[in-house]
């Protein structure tokens, strides 16, 4: 219990930082908004508390930020380009790709980090199997290994540092 009301200050500071200045309305907003993601979303990080307690999981989410930001940056000049190129040169396409995380929270960062990247965008997790199905817009290579290796690779290592 002392966990998930831990998490709902954490969140609700996060709130209050992001709708600067604070007034009554985001204080009441905050406090539903924060109830609602540690409700639906608590699970993923209050059932492994001691995951927090190792440094250098720190360190490699920071290292992960910067390198989230360069594949982004890159695929939205990717995307950008493609749109206005006058002959769009894209072959679209949902590829198989292969995971070797495990855990809910990596699998869901790793999900999202594929999709905000641009080009691509994930479609349905196989926990069990350790495929995610990824709609690529220009797709390179339909084989798993040599999608896998273009689309998750670069970001599962970080992510299995810090959560796995």
């Amino acid at each position: 219990m002392r966990s998930w009301v831990v998490l709902f200050i954490v969140v609700f500071v996060i709130w209050l930082g992001l709708s600067w200045p604070i007034d009554i309305q985001h204080i009441l907003a905050g406090i539903i908004v924060s109830a609602l993601v540690v409700y639906f979303m608590g699970d993923m990080f209050v059932g492994r508390v001691n995951i927090l307690k190792r440094p250098s999981r720190y360190l490699w989410f920071l290292y992960y930020i910067p390198v989230f930001l360069w594949e982004w940056l890159k695929a939205n000049i990717g995307v950008s380009y493609k749109v206005i190129h006058p002959f769009v040169p894209i072959k679209p396409g949902i590829v198989k790709v292969r995971t070797k995380l495990k855990k809910d929270i990596s699998l869901t960062l790793l999900a999202n980090s594929i999709t905000l990247t641009g080009e691509t965008l994930s479609v349905d997790i196989d926990k069990e199997n350790g495929f995610i199905y990824v709609h690529w817009m220009d797709v390179a290579s339909p084989d798993t290994d040599k999608a896998t290796k273009t689309i998750v690779r670069k970001f599962e290592k970080i992510l299995e540092r810090i959560f796995e």
